[in-house]
């Protein structure tokens, strides 16, 4: 009787986990551009331990090269892409102010491109899992070769250069923000 039980636990997991993406990425949607204080050690902490996941994201692009050989020069790409856009996106972000502490609203349709964009990444990694899974072959002329060159690699780079440049931008903010304002 209890292996009877286990596929269903199984597929109640899988059900659950299905439901979950799209909410988790709501709620990211939603928490991405509302207003926040800056902590001092939170945003040091944030860049910091940001910069250290860099090495490992070339790593294993370097290491996905095995697979899909320009998956390391697909990630560079990305990552180059991804701090550009932190870049517009600390420009567009509001700063302000407020009882002796700095505020930040971050721009809400940069946070909606990005979470689309992390949307589509999940549902074509999971719709090229599928494709592969059964047996499907991939024509010489298809889309998804993009996706087999390594365009996976630089979805993950475009995320993490944003973050990156996102918080080291925000540290250099916050730091200018505990200058003392000289008259």
């Amino acid at each position: 009787m209890p292996l009877l039980i286990l596929p269903l636990l199984l597929v109640f997991l899988l059900a659950v986990g299905l439901v979950r993406v799209p909410l988790s990425l709501w709620q990211r949607y939603r928490q991405g551009h509302k207003r926040r204080r800056a902590f001092g050690w939170l945003v040091q902490l944030n860049a910091w331990m940001l910069l250290l996941t860099l090495p490992g994201f070339l790593a294993a692009a370097w290491l996905g090269s095995i697979w899909s050989a320009d998956a390391l020069r697909d990630a560079a790409i990305g990552l180059l892409t991804g701090a550009l856009l932190g870049l517009l996106g600390l420009w567009l972000t509001r700063f302000e102010r407020l009882q002796g502490a700095l505020h930040y609203t971050p721009n809400r349709w940069l946070v909606l491109a990005l979470t689309v964009l992390v949307a589509l990444r999940i549902v074509l990694g999971a719709w090229w899992a599928w494709h592969r899974a059964s047996g499907g072959q991939v024509e010489a002329s298809s889309w998804q070769q993009l996706m087999e060159a390594g365009g996976l690699w630089a979805v993950g780079g475009v995320l993490l250069g944003y973050a990156l440049a996102y918080a080291w931008g925000l540290r250099h903010r916050y730091l200018q923000y505990l200058r003392p304002i000289v008259l």
